[in-house]
């Protein structure tokens, strides 16, 4: 299991192949009512279609992330892809980032420089991370045609392996947000000795509570919160979560889409008050959809929705992560339920409100994220 130095290089074909099948969209019609009401505006993406094919430069995004050092290596019966960066400071901490859904490594082009070098953002540098922000497996750089596919509980084994067997750590942090953090959560539960501590942006709190479950009122207002999203938000996950395959055949044929089906999630889900671009640039986005079109890897990435809708939730019911965890919670974030229901199911150590962000903390907000992350680890060193 020797990691492979690699880089980021698609073939010139994938991005002619791709601005003739942009060109050749055939368009919906716009639903009655509100723009987003229904899903992805039809004016928006038709702007963002004509940005992608005339004027996104996919080289220089290629170039910004290939200033990390990336690596892949067999793990679990894959070549699975990670971005290793040294800490520079006296001792630096080895800390496993895990991205989510429908995000990528391009979340992370932003927090890894402070994390790995916060002397350089005005920090300490005592506190530096190296750090080691896979591809979770199945997705983008971590995936080729007809490979294994990963749940939640597979992607933490795999990544157990990489961190201790491959990696030679035996002792680290790990951080995540969306499945990354069920995959943090799932890995500190199977692998307590490894872990220093964990820390989140979305705590996995179970899906199955009610009203019965609740004493105060902020408990109250969660359980609300929580049916709303299950009724009016969850249409992705029931499609992904019976019938990817299905899916699978429209998101990897029509590069128009895929782009539907991710930036309607990256509207929703961020601190964007209705405009992704004030939360995300249009590039930063455009980069996240490319590496799943040029990998074709969606097919794959929606597996965890399967796998979660057919097997055990991530903590087996009735038990709790015991390794100290810290939460950061951003305001806009899908859902955040409060510090009781929290401590259920977590050994929650540090509890941050944060003034601005959402769902894709690392991108919208790295500097908060990255100062509550060093916070909190520093108690470990």
């Amino acid at each position: 299991m020797q990691p492979t130095p690699f880089q980021i290089n698609f073939p010139d074909a994938i991005f002619s192949d791709l601005k003739n099948r942009l060109a050749q969209t055939r368009w919906p019609d716009q639903a009655p009512g509100e723009e987003w009401q229904y899903g992805t505006s039809l004016a928006y993406l038709k702007d963002l279609t004509n940005y992608w094919r005339n004027e996104f430069d996919w080289r220089a995004q290629e170039a910004k992330l290939n200033r990390f050092k990336h690596f892949r290596v067999p793990v679990a019966g894959i070549d699975l892809h990670f971005i290793h960066e040294q800490g520079v400071g006296p001792k630096p901490m080895p800390l496993l980032l895990s991205h989510g859904w429908p995000g990528s490594i391009l979340e992370f082009h932003k927090i890894i420089p402070m994390l790995t070098n916060p002397a350089a953002y005005g920090g300490d540098p005592n506190d530096a991370f190296t750090v080691i922000a896979p591809s979770l497996p199945g997705y983008t750089l971590s995936f080729k045609p007809n490979q294994p596919r990963f749940g939640a509980i597979e992607m933490a084994a795999a990544f157990a392996t990489l961190m201790k067997e491959v990696l030679g750590y035996e002792k680290y942090a790990a951080q995540g947000g969306d499945w990354g953090a069920f995959v943090t959560s799932r890995l500190a539960y199977d692998h307590p000795e490894q872990l220093h501590g964990i820390h989140l942006n979305l705590l996995g709190v179970r899906r199955d509570l009610t009203l019965a479950d609740t004493g105060t009122d902020e408990e109250k207002q969660f359980i609300k919160d929580l049916q709303h999203f299950m009724k009016e938000e969850t249409g992705y996950q029931a499609i992904m979560g019976t019938k990817p395959q299905t899916l699978a055949f429209a998101l990897t044929d029509s590069p128009v889409g895929l782009a539907a089906w991710i930036v309607e999630k990256f509207r929703s889900w961020s601190d964007c008050n209705g405009t992704i671009e004030n939360a995300i640039t249009r590039d930063e986005m455009l980069t996240n959809i490319t590496l799943y079109w040029a990998t074709g890897a969606i097919n794959s990435a929606s597996w965890p929705y399967y796998a979660r809708a057919h097997g055990p939730w991530p903590i087996p019911h009735g038990n709790r992560v015991d390794v100290p965890t810290a939460y950061a919670a951003f305001p806009t974030e899908i859902l955040r339920p409060p510090r009781s229901i929290a401590e259920r199911f977590y050994n929650i150590q540090r509890w941050t409100e944060m003034p601005k962000g959402g769902h894709f903390a690392a991108l919208e907000q790295p500097q908060l994220l990255a100062e509550d992350v060093r916070a909190f680890f520093r108690q470990y060193r």
